[in-house]
């Protein structure tokens, strides 16, 4: 369902986004939306994804070979760990 939204806005900033949205074939209010919902949905992925600061700084330290997934690593650590 859609709502109108009253924005207070400079006049130069519209009529430069005005212009975007045409460059681009869509409304100004599509452009609009779709950035809120990238903007949203970005946020609410971090406070899905915010782990203790330990974690956080660990974060990207290890590699995985290139043809493997973390699926596959992990498989390989637990069979090493209680299979040998």
């Amino acid at each position: 369902m859609n709502t109108k939204l009253t924005l207070s806005i400079d006049k130069d900033v519209i009529d430069a986004a005005k212009e975007y949205a045409k460059s681009q074939g869509r409304s100004l209010s599509n452009v609009i939306e779709e950035y809120l919902k990238s903007v949203t949905k970005r946020k609410r992925k971090e406070k899905a994804y915010k782990f203790n600061s330990i974690i956080e700084e660990l974060s990207g330290s290890v590699k995985l070979p290139v043809n493997k997934t973390y699926d596959d690593v992990m498989s390989e650590a637990l069979v090493e760990k209680y299979l040998k």
